[in-house]
C-alpha cells in the first residue's frame, strides 16, 4: 500500500487453489461432493465439501425427474458432476441429475442381465402408451415395451383397444438391446396364431362372437378365443349409421353376427351385427311402393335438406329442398319446417340395398308445369304480368303460380321497342310463343319477339310480298265506302 505493506489474503488464496482442483476435477472427469446450502432464482447453491467452495446446481439438474420442492435434500451431502467451469468468472456448475443418470446406467445393464429372450414375464404392470405401443414395468425395477405389431395377432390401430392402464399382462421377452439397454416384449407371441384355424370360417357365415371392448368407431369381438374381429360402428344398427358402441354392447356381451371380409394377408376378419336382422328397408319397400303418401315426423333440418323419420321401421327418410314445393325457392321453403312437425310425404325412391328412402312434399299436390305436357315450340299461350326488371319482365302463365322472365331481348323484333320493357304494366295480359321446351329437365323459353316472327311469316305466306297492300284483306275498304256513299245519294 501507500506505507509499503504487503496486503495479503488466506480467503482469497483458499479460493484460488480450491478452483483449481475442481478445474482438474472437471478435466478428469471426477465427482465431488457438496451439500444444498440456499435456493436462488433458476436453481441452487451447494457447497462443496473439500474447498468450501460455492457451486450453482440448475433446477433442471437436481433430479432426473422435475421436482415441485428441494427442501428435503437441504443441508444433505450428495455426489455432483462438475459439467461446466468459467475461468474468468470464476463460476462453476455442476449436476446431481448426471450422477444420478449414470448410476442408473450401470444399474440398468445389471438388471438387464438377469432377463433374456424367450423368457416369459408374469405380472407385467401397464404404465402407458402411444402410437406405437405399451410400457409396461417388470418387477417394479425395469421398463419394457410392447410394440404395436406384438400386441395381438388381430389387427389394431391402437395399444388402448387390448390394454388398460393399471392391468397385469403376461409377457415374452423377444429381444434384448444391451447397447440401448432396451428390452422388447410380445403379447400375441404367447398365443397360438388364430388364423391358423381361418380355413373354418368364410364369408356370409353367421356366428356367435363375444365383445371385449367398444372403441369410438366400433366393437372388437372374438369368434374364438385369440380371433379378433371389428364390428364396425356403421355395421350395428340398420337405422343409423354411426351410432356408439357402447350404447349398444356391453363388454362380455354375445352376439349374432356375419361374417363379411377375411383378409387373410393382413390378418383381419370384418363382421356385421345388423345382416342378421332383417333390412327394415326392404321391410319398408314390401308395404310401400314408390307413390305411396305417409304422415311421417321430421328429425332433422339442414341448409337443403330434411330428414324424416319412419318410426315403424326405425329409419330415416331424406327430401330434398328442390321438391318441397313448385314454385318457392328451395332456401325460403325448407325454413317453413321444423323439427319435430308431422307432415304429410309421397315416396318418391327407395333403395334397400343403399339403405335410402326419398320422400317429397310438393308431389302431393298438382304439378304446375302440366300445363307445358302437350304443349311444343311455336305455341302461343297467355301470360301475365307480374314484374318487370333491368333484365325484363317476369310473367306468369294464366292460373298458374310458375313464373318465368322473358329477357329484353325478346320483347320485340324492332330493337329499340325491346329496350323499352317499362311499356308492359303489372297485370298486362299478352301472348307470347314458346321459344324453347324440355319437358323432362322442366326448362321452358318465352318469347313475344318470336311471336311477331311467327305471324308475320303467316301474313307474308298467306297474303304474299307485295309492298302495296292490294293483297291484304282491307286493301278495298275505302273503294266498298266511296261506293256505299254514291248508292246513298
Amino acid at each position: 500500500d501507500s506505507s509499503g505493506n504487503v496486503v495479503v489474503s488466506a480467503i482469497k488464496a483458499n479460493k484460488i487453489k480450491g478452483f483449481n482442483e475442481l478445474k482438474k476435477k472437471f478435466e478428469s472427469g471426477e465427482n465431488i461432493k457438496g451439500k444444498f446450502i440456499q435456493k436462488i432464482k433458476g436453481g441452487v447453491i451447494i457447497e462443496d465439501t473439500e474447498t468450501k467452495l460455492g457451486c450453482f446446481c440448475p433446477g433442471s439438474q437436481v433430479d432426473t425427474r422435475p421436482l415441485k420442492s428441494f427442501d428435503h435434500l437441504m443441508n444433505t451431502e450428495q455426489e455432483f458432476k462438475i459439467i461446466k467451469i468459467d475461468t474468468q468468472r470464476g463460476n462453476i456448475l455442476v449436476s446431481r441429475r448426471e450422477v444420478i443418470s449414470s448410476s442408473k446406467a450401470e444399474d440398468k445393464s445389471k438388471i438387464i442381465e438377469k432377463y433374456s429372450v424367450g423368457m416369459v414375464l408374469d405380472n407385467c404392470i401397464c404404465k402407458g402408451w402411444s402410437s406405437f405401443g405399451t410400457f409396461f414395468e417388470v418387477n417394479g425395477e425395469i421398463d419394457v415395451l410392447c410394440h404395436l405389431a406384438e400386441t395381438s395377432h388381430s389387427r389394431i390401430s391402437h395399444p388402448d383397444e387390448v390394454f388398460s392402464i393399471g392391468e397385469k399382462h403376461q409377457l415374452k421377452i423377444i429381444a434384448i438391446d444391451t447397447i440401448k439397454k432396451q428390452i422388447s416384449v410380445s403379447k400375441k407371441a404367447l398365443a397360438p396364431d388364430p388364423f391358423e384355424n381361418i380355413s373354418n370360417y368364410e364369408v356370409g357365415k353367421i356366428c356367435k362372437a363375444k365383445i371385449i371392448k367398444n372403441v369410438p368407431y366400433g366393437s372388437f369381438a372374438e369368434i374364438e378365443p385369440g380371433l379378433t374381429c371389428l364390428l364396425h360402428s356403421s355395421e350395428i344398427s340398420w337405422g343409423k349409421k354411426n351410432v356408439a358402441p357402447e350404447k349398444f354392447f356391453k363388454v362380455n356381451q354375445i352376439i349374432d353376427c356375419k361374417i363379411t371380409e377375411i383378409d387373410k394377408e393382413k390378418k383381419r376378419v370384418a363382421i356385421s351385427h345388423k345382416l342378421v336382422t332383417e333390412n327394415p328397408y326392404e321391410s319398408f319397400s314390401k308395404k310401400y311402393k314408390v307413390g305411396s303418401t305417409i304422415k311421417v315426423k321430421i328429425s332433422n333440418i339442414k341448409d337443403l335438406s330434411m330428414y324424416a323419420e319412419f318410426e315403424e321401421f326405425n329409419i330415416t327418410g331424406f327430401c330434398h329442398a328442390n321438391d318441397l314445393s313448385y314454385s318457392g325457392k328451395p332456401e325460403d321453403d325448407v325454413k317453413k319446417f321444423k323439427k319435430g312437425d308431422e307432415i304429410e310425404v309421397k315416396v318418391l325412391e327407395i333403395k334397400p340395398e343403399d339403405q335410402r328412402v326419398k320422400f317429397g312434399v310438393k308431389q302431393l299436390g298438382n304439378d304446375p308445369f302440366e300445363i307445358f305436357k302437350d304443349k311444343k315450340v311455336n305455341d302461343i299461350i297467355t301470360v301475365k304480368v307480374k314484374s318487370t326488371n333491368s333484365k325484363g319482365i317476369i310473367v306468369s302463365p294464366e292460373g298458374n303460380a310458375l313464373e318465368f322472365l322473358i329477357k329484353k331481348s325478346e320483347l320485340a323484333i324492332n330493337a329499340e321497342e325491346a329496350r323499352n320493357y317499362n311499356r308492359f304494366q303489372i297485370g298486362d295480359r299478352l301472348d307470347v310463343a314458346i321459344s324453347d321446351l324440355s319437358f323432362e329437365k322442366r326448362k321452358v323459353s318465352l318469347s313475344v319477339k318470336l311471336l311477331e316472327k311467327n305471324l308475320n311469316a303467316e301474313a307474308v305466306s298467306k297474303f304474299g310480298s307485295n309492298v302495296s297492300g292490294k293483297n291484304l284483306p282491307f286493301s278495298s275498304l275505302s273503294e266498298k265506302l266511296d261506293n256505299k256513299k254514291k248508292e246513298d245519294k
